[in-house]
């Protein structure tokens, strides 16, 4: 095992229309699967997290919301694709549902989604780890987890390389999707 790939969801595996509800729009980016499936053939364990604050802004349900993520999953998997974790933060600060209006752990940047992983494999402070995604807060996340980090150009990625710029903050690589960050990903292995 070389180590663990986190994923953003939304914008980096699957199209981003905005506060997804409905299963039926969950659609795969073209070159996301064929690069997961490339990291899990060379031993890489795969684990996605995902901000999904529609929740606490009332703008789908919990039900819409586990509609979704067994779409998410389904679709993966019927490709050949296993995740380790698919982890969600449901909270906002300002949102205007009392259950998930919060400011917590576990929202990215901060790593709490990423720690509750990790602390499910013993093992896990040994391993190399990477974060894949297209926000600035993907990339402040896994700089936060001491991860390598990789903003695509998929989703919000073009627009949010301009703002990493603005802010000082340096993904370890630009890449064009998460296919090509999977390739990167293994050169990156034998070229520590």
């Amino acid at each position: 095992m070389k180590g663990i790939v986190f994923f953003d969801r939304d914008g980096t595996l699957i199209n981003d229309p905005g506060y997804l509800s409905d299963p039926d729009r969950v659609e795969p980016i073209p070159g996301a699967i064929e690069g997961l499936l490339l990291l899990s053939k060379n031993g890489f364990r795969l684990a996605v997290l995902s901000n999904q604050a529609g929740l606490a802004k009332g703008k789908f349900t919990e039900l819409q919301q586990a509609a979704v993520h067994e779409r998410f999953v389904e679709l993966f998997l019927r490709a050949g694709v296993l995740f380790e974790a698919v982890e969600y933060c449901p909270h906002h600060p300002e949102g205007i549902v009392d259950k998930y209006r919060k400011k917590c752990n576990c929202r990215k940047p901060a790593t709490g989604m990423a720690d509750r992983v990790l602390d499910r494999f013993p093992d896990s402070a040994s391993w190399s780890r990477w974060m894949v995604g297209d926000k600035l807060i993907d990339i402040e996340m896994g700089k936060r987890l001491g991860a390598r980090t990789i903003l695509v150009g998929t989703g919000y990625g073009t627009e949010e390389q301009v703002e990493c710029h603005r802010q000082g903050v340096h993904p370890d690589a630009y890449l064009h999707d998460a296919k090509e960050a999977a390739s990167w990903i293994l050169t990156d292995v034998r070229n520590p």
